[in-house]
């Protein structure tokens, strides 16, 4: 059994997808999102084997979603688009495969077959932006777009990703590893990431050191991090 989720913004195109995908015994439907928050929630959590992406969508796009997936647990990406000059991009950069809306029955079971026959997740290489300007985050039950120059600092603990804001704190499903690499913020510790225009000063002790951030917040910085995180400002 292959597990799928569907990511559309339009209703009726998410359930005439998963009308079609039930034809097929081997496929599961495990998901259904509406935006890309709620997917990368609905990924990080249920790790579906294939990802049906529009890549035409509010705020945070279809292409900018892969962007912020773990390559490490790269899912199939087949993206969803009713515009062939974006299909033609997704297709161009290596996207598993893309389909144009309306969807035909004999185009995806091409599709499905393909995947069938080789399913090893592969890395999708598409023209995501290298560095994020907006993190999709929630508190709550209300889904957030974050941007980045809101943040101060994001850590890790058992219950999840927080993002903090001079505001107060938000989550993000996330992870440390791309927010490191697709972001400005610089690892100061194990457990955390820091902007460094949020930095206001950086206090020595003995098991490493400690920031203070312009809002007032404390945080840690280890020993491994700190000579880095020191000459990113020009001392010694």
């Amino acid at each position: 059994m292959i597990t799928a989720i569907i990511v559309d913004d339009e209703l009726f195109a998410r359930e005439e997808l998963a009308d079609l995908l039930s034809e097929h015994q081997d496929i599961e439907v495990i998901g259904q999102c509406s935006n890309a928050i709620e997917a990368l929630q609905v990924i990080t959590k249920l790790k579906p084997q294939l990802v049906f992406l529009d890549i035409q969508m509010p705020k945070i796009t279809g292409m900018e979603l892969v962007g912020m997936l773990d390559p490490d647990t790269m899912p199939y990406v087949v993206f969803v688009t009713a515009f062939d000059e974006f299909a033609v991009k997704a297709f161009d950069n290596h996207a598993f495969d893309y389909l144009l809306k309306p969807i035909d029955e004999m185009r995806l079971t091409q599709t499905l077959n393909r995947i069938r026959k080789d399913i090893s997740p592969k890395p999708v290489n598409i023209l995501a932006p290298k560095e994020l300007t907006h993190l999709p985050c929630y508190s709550g039950t209300k889904l957030k777009v974050l941007a980045l120059s809101e943040v101060e600092y994001i850590f890790s603990d058992l219950s999840g990703i927080h993002v903090a804001t001079s505001k107060g704190l938000v989550h993000t499903h996330l992870t440390l590893k791309v927010l490191e690499e697709k972001t400005t913020l610089v690892r100061c510790h194990r457990q955390y990431l820091i902007k460094p225009d949020a930095v206001s000063e950086i206090e020595a002790l003995e098991t490493g050191a400690e920031v203070t951030t312009l809002s007032g917040a404390k945080v840690p910085v280890s020993r491994r991090y700190l000579k880095p995180l020191k000459q990113l400002f020009g001392f010694q």
